[in-house]
């Protein structure tokens, strides 16, 4: 419901020094209705996130029921890089994605003995993808950021 509050609100910004009707109408609904609603929805995350029980480890092992799966894209992404197309590359990785999830097999294994892969994308740059450290390098300071 607030996303669908910008609209309006920025249709006020085009005449703010003709003031009529038309924008105090506007911003008399969105004002209050996009604070409660938000209020509402803080509330609610602040209980969340108060009973929240997180469990790292476990958290780590979902991830890798995947086989490596979550990292796909992004070995898409690199092989894009190195000059492959979009499509080609796509059905290259979505092939050996598809084998791992049917034979239960790491992805990265998969990737590693296919030549293709490896004659575009570093078996050391394909290590390098299969970790989740860039993914969590600004945890912490996003915390501080938010939670200072």
């Amino acid at each position: 419901m607030v996303r669908s509050y910008v609209i309006p609100a920025l249709e006020n910004i085009s005449l703010w020094h003709e003031r009529d009707i038309s924008h105090s109408s506007v911003e008399r609904n969105i004002g209050p209705d996009a604070n409660i609603t938000l209020d509402f929805a803080l509330v609610r995350l602040s209980g969340i996130l108060e009973k929240m029980i997180v469990y790292p480890k476990m958290m780590i092992k979902n991830l890798n029921l995947t086989r490596g799966l979550v990292f796909s894209q992004e070995v898409m992404l690199e092989l894009t890089k190195s000059g492959i197309t979009r499509e080609k590359a796509y059905r290259l990785v979505q092939s050996h994605a598809k084998a791992s999830f049917a034979k239960n097999t790491n992805l990265l294994t998969l990737l590693k003995n296919d030549k293709s892969i490896t004659g575009k994308v570093s078996e050391k740059r394909l290590d390098k993808i299969f970790t989740y450290d860039k993914h969590l390098k600004n945890v912490n300071y996003i915390f501080k950021r938010v939670f200072k």
